[in-house]
């Protein structure tokens, strides 16, 4: 789509500020803003709901780093 938008400067010369479109560097940074953005908005509140889902998080063994027991207590994990 945004491939479009280029074309649009060849048939409108006065547009040709949307060249920028046509670079696959312009397009790559338009993706990582996007996605950077979706992770900032919908990110902690995706975090949440797996967190709820799971129940209790990750089992912690007892006989591991007492540290563990109390900071790594409810991580949501990835499976695996």
């Amino acid at each position: 789509m945004l491939y479009l938008l280029a074309e649009l400067s060849e048939v409108y010369p006065s547009l040709s500020a949307l060249n920028v479109f046509k670079y696959i560097t312009f397009r790559t940074g338009g993706a990582i803003m996007t996605a950077l953005l979706f992770v900032f908005l919908f990110g902690p509140r995706i975090i949440d709901a797996l967190r709820s889902r799971q129940g209790h998080g990750q089992p912690i063994r007892e006989d591991g780093p007492q540290s563990h027991l109390l900071t790594k207590k409810g991580t949501p994990t990835m499976g695996g």
